[in-house]
């Protein structure tokens, strides 16, 4: 009698699989808010994403970033126990520092600035800008000892293009900032922020996703880090 072979499961998979399913939910979540706003209202995308913490639907924003930064870290650690990066790499502490921010951006919530200054608007201010500025950083770190590597050339290639690309998608907030500064306008008004806001977060987070792509492949039972992984 034949039978068939014991499939061979790796727990570091089901990790990185779970982190990638986590930030697909994540997009799945805010697309949803989106639909509903562009459905019912006449303002359309125009707010930021972040706006949705001040309504109702708060829960779904906070629910969806929470699984955005938790996924990230699973997949990070995924990276690290499989030998691609270290703990202490620069990119896996910019990818902590992006997963921190978007922590903090849920604990502290957007403050309507019209009431006035607020500490918990400015710290989600402030969160919000590390985590934008850490996620390029972090994906272009990871991807850079790895560029030329037979086995994981392409996944790094792709992290990298993507870790730039989330760069450049950050330069129209950073033009409204320098204007802002320059000539006194408020930067919100230099450019549309809802809809410059979304494009940035969608780079982003398909760059999270390429990283889960190659966190997977990095957990397959078959694979085993080499002396010469980073």
């Amino acid at each position: 009698m034949l039978t068939a072979e014991p499939v061979t499961r790796s727990p570091a998979r089901l990790v990185a699989q779970g982190g990638a399913f986590a930030v697909v939910l994540t997009v799945v979540m805010v697309g949803s808010l989106d639909a509903h706003r562009l459905a019912t209202t006449a303002v359309g995308l125009r707010r930021t994403i972040s706006e949705y913490a001040l309504g109702p639907h708060r829960w779904v924003f906070d629910t969806a970033v929470g699984l955005l930064a938790l996924g990230t870290v699973a997949i990070l650690a995924v990276l690290v126990r499989r030998g691609i990066t270290r703990w202490s790499a620069g990119g896996s502490i910019a990818f902590l520092a992006w997963s921190a921010g978007l922590a903090l951006v849920v604990v502290f919530p957007k403050h309507n600035w019209a009431e006035g200054p607020s500490a918990s608007g400015t710290v989600h201010r402030v969160a919000s800008l590390v985590a934008f500025l850490s996620l390029p950083v972090a994906a272009m770190l990871l991807a850079r000892p790895w560029l030329k590597d037979a086995v994981w050339g392409g996944h790094a290639r792709w992290t990298f293009r993507f870790g730039l690309l989330s760069a450049l998608a950050f330069t129209p907030i950073l033009y409204a900032v320098l204007v802002n500064a320059l000539v006194g306008t408020p930067w919100w008004r230099v450019l549309p922020l809802g809809y410059s806001e979304r494009l940035l977060v969608l780079v982003e987070v398909v760059a999270v996703l390429v990283v889960a792509v190659w966190a997977i492949a990095a957990a397959q039972p078959s694979y085993r880090p080499s002396s010469t992984d980073r």
